[in-house]
C-alpha cells in the first residue's frame, strides 16, 4: 500500500526532470534561435560542452577567415572566383544543409520532450520554420551562382584558355604573354528571328594598357564606305580597291562597314568553305583600319536589350524630342524624362524616322549608358533569374572563358584610371572617302596620349597627313579633334563617358 507521503515524495522527485534544460517553450526557441547565429550555444546550454565548444570554435574560425579574405579581396580574387563557380555553389549548398541540421540538432539537444505535448508541437513547428529560414539564403545564393555559371557558359563558349591574338595563351606570371595592350572590338548588332542577316550598327574598339588600365575608346561609323581589307586576305583579293557592291536598288547600297560581317558569312567560298567567318573578318578589317591587332570581339544584340530592360523593370531616360517609329510612323516615344519599357527603349535606340545614322548611334550610346548606370545591385538581385535568362540572348563573344579571370581585374583598373574617346565621325572623317592614313595616325596618337597620366588639356593632333592611295584631289581635311580625358565614374549612377551629351543629341533633326 502506497502512503500519501510517499506519493508526494515521488512527485517531488519527478518535478526537476520536467523542468530540466528546456524550462519552457519560449526559452527553448530562444536558445535555438541563438544557435542559428552562434552555433554551439544550445549545446553548451544543454551541458554538451565538448560539442558546443567544437561548433563554436569552427564557426568563429570560419568567420575570422572569411572576414580576412573579404578585407583583402580585390578584383583579382573576383576574377579568379569566376573559375570556381561550381565549387562556390557546392559550398553554399553545404552551408544550407549544415545550418538546417544545426537548428534541428540544437532543438533536439534541448530535450523538447520535457515540454507538454502542446509545447512540443509549437516549438517543433517554430524550430522547423527557423531551420528552413536560415537555410533558404544559402540555397538562393547557390541557385544564383549556378545560374551565373550557366549564363557564362552560354556566352563564353570559345574553347581553351587562349590569350590575346597572336599569343600562345596566358601563363601563370603574365596572362597577356608579353603584350602591353589588349584591343577588344565592341559591337552593337540587330540580328533576330524577324531579320535577314546581322548588321553591326555600332563599331567601337576599346584599347587598354594592361599595366595601368588606361584606355582609349575608338569609334567608327557604320556607314564607312570603300572599306579596305588587310593585304593578302580573301576579302582584299575579292575587293582590291575597297568594299564595293552593285546597288541592290537605285540609291541603296549594302557595301558599308556594317555589312562586312554579313557579307563574309554569306560567302564561305572566299574562305575555303569555312562558315561563320563574319566575326573574324570584321576583327581583321577594323584592326587594319585603325592599325591595331584586335584580340577579341563582344557583340551586344540591340534587340535583346528590350528583354534586359523589361527584366530590370524599365529604364529612365531623358528623350530630347519625340521619336517617331514604325513602318507607317504609327508609334512615338514622347519627349521628356520618364521610365521606358523594353519596347519603347528599343525604338528610342532603333528608329530611323527623321534621324541620321549618327543620331541613332548617339541614342544607342545613351541607352547603354543609362542601362549600366541604373542596373543597381538591389534590382539585379531581386530580378536575377530574368536578367540571367535575358543575358544569354544578349551577348556574343569569342573571349575564352579562362581569360575572364584576368579581364575582371583589368576592367577594375580601367574603372579607376581614365578613358579617352575618339570618334571618327564627320567632320573629322569623310565617310564617303575616308583618309585611312589619317585614321591610323590619330589612333596611334590617341593611344599614346592615353598613356600620359598628366594629360589634362586637349591634345590637338596635327591636321596634316599624307594622302592614302587613291585619294581624290578634293579630299576634305577637317579640323583635328580634341582628346579630352573623360574619367570613369567612381560609383554607380555617376554619368560615364558613354552618357556624354545624352539628353540633347547634337545631330538631332528638329521636327
Amino acid at each position: 500500500m502506497v502512503t500519501p507521503g510517499l506519493t508526494r515524495r515521488k512527485g517531488a522527485a519527478q518535478a526537476p526532470r520536467r523542468a530540466g534544460p528546456a524550462r519552457g517553450a519560449v526559452a527553448l526557441i530562444a536558445w535555438v534561435a541563438l544557435s542559428a547565429v552562434l552555433p554551439g550555444a544550445a549545446h553548451l546550454r544543454a551541458g554538451r560542452r565538448r560539442a558546443g565548444l567544437i561548433l563554436l570554435g569552427v564557426y568563429l574560425t570560419t568567420v575570422v577567415c572569411v572576414a580576412g579574405v573579404a578585407a583583402g579581396a580585390d578584383a583579382g580574387l573576383a576574377g579568379r572566383a569566376l573559375g570556381w563557380l561550381s565549387q562556390i555553389s557546392l559550398v553554399f549548398v553545404a552551408c544550407a544543409v549544415a545550418w538546417f541540421w544545426l537548428v534541428v540538432h540544437s532543438y533536439v539537444v534541448l530535450r523538447p520532450a520535457a515540454l507538454p505535448r502542446s509545447g512540443q508541437i509549437l516549438t517543433g513547428l517554430a524550430a522547423g520554420t527557423l531551420a528552413v529560414v536560415v537555410a533558404v539564403p544559402f540555397a538562393v545564393a547557390a541557385r544564383y551562382v549556378a545560374l551565373s555559371e550557366r549564363a557564362l557558359d552560354a556566352i563564353f563558349t570559345s574553347p581553351g584558355g587562349g590569350g590575346p591574338a597572336g599569343t600562345a595563351g596566358p601563363g601563370p606570371e603574365d596572362p597577356w604573354a608579353g603584350r602591353d595592350r589588349v584591343n577588344v572590338l565592341l559591337l552593337g548588332g540587330d540580328w533576330g528571328a524577324d531579320r535577314i542577316g546581322m548588321r553591326t550598327d555600332s563599331v567601337n574598339v576599346a584599347s587598354v594598357d594592361v599595366r595601368t588600365g588606361r584606355a582609349v575608346l575608338l569609334g567608327l561609323p557604320r556607314n564607312l564606305e570603300h572599306v579596305r581589307f588587310p593585304p593578302g586576305s580573301p576579302m582584299a583579293v575579292r575587293f582590291p580597291f575597297g568594299f564595293r557592291l552593285p546597288e541592290y536598288r537605285p540609291g541603296w547600297r549594302e557595301d558599308l562597314l556594317f555589312s562586312v560581317w554579313q557579307y563574309a558569312d554569306d560567302h564561305p567560298e572566299l574562305f575555303g568553305g569555312h562558315r561563320h567567318m563574319g566575326a573574324q573578318v570584321l576583327k581583321e578589317t577594323v584592326g587594319y583600319i585603325l592599325g591595331l591587332r584586335i584580340d577579341w570581339y563582344a557583340l551586344v544584340n540591340i534587340w535583346g536589350l528590350a528583354k534586359m530592360i523589361d527584366a530590370l523593370g524599365g529604364i529612365v531616360l531623358t528623350v530630347d524630342r519625340d521619336i517617331v517609329y514604325g513602318r507607317y510612323d504609327e508609334g512615338m516615344v514622347r519627349a521628356g524624362t520618364r521610365r521606358l519599357d523594353g519596347t519603347e527603349a528599343l525604338w528610342y535606340a532603333r528608329s530611323r524616322t527623321l534621324s541620321d545614322d549618327f543620331d541613332r548611334m548617339h541614342r544607342q550610346r545613351c541607352l547603354l549608358g543609362a542601362l549600366l548606370g541604373q542596373a543597381d545591385p538591389a534590382t539585379v538581385l531581386t530580378r536575377f533569374t530574368q536578367i540571367a535568362a535575358a543575358t544569354r540572348r544578349l551577348l556574343s563573344t569569342d573571349v575564352p572563358r579562362p581569360m575572364l579571370e584576368h579581364l575582371v581585374p583589368l576592367a577594375w583598373k580601367v574603372k579607376h584610371t581614365g578613358v579617352t574617346s575618339l570618334q571618327f565621325v564627320p567632320p573629322l572623317v569623310n565617310t564617303a572617302y575616308p583618309d585611312w592614313d589619317r585614321i591610323r595616325l590619330l589612333t596611334a596618337r590617341a593611344i599614346r596620349d592615353s598613356l600620359d597620366a598628366q594629360t589634362t588639356s586637349p591634345a590637338t593632333p596635327s591636321s596634316g597627313s599624307p594622302a592614302g592611295p587613291g585619294r581624290l584631289r578634293h579630299r576634305h581635311t577637317p579640323p583635328a579633334p580634341s582628346l579630352t580625358p573623360a574619367p570613369v565614374p567612381p560609383s554607380p549612377g555617376t554619368p560615364s563617358p558613354i552618357e556624354d551629351g545624352c539628353g540633347a543629341s547634337p545631330t538631332a533633326t528638329a521636327r
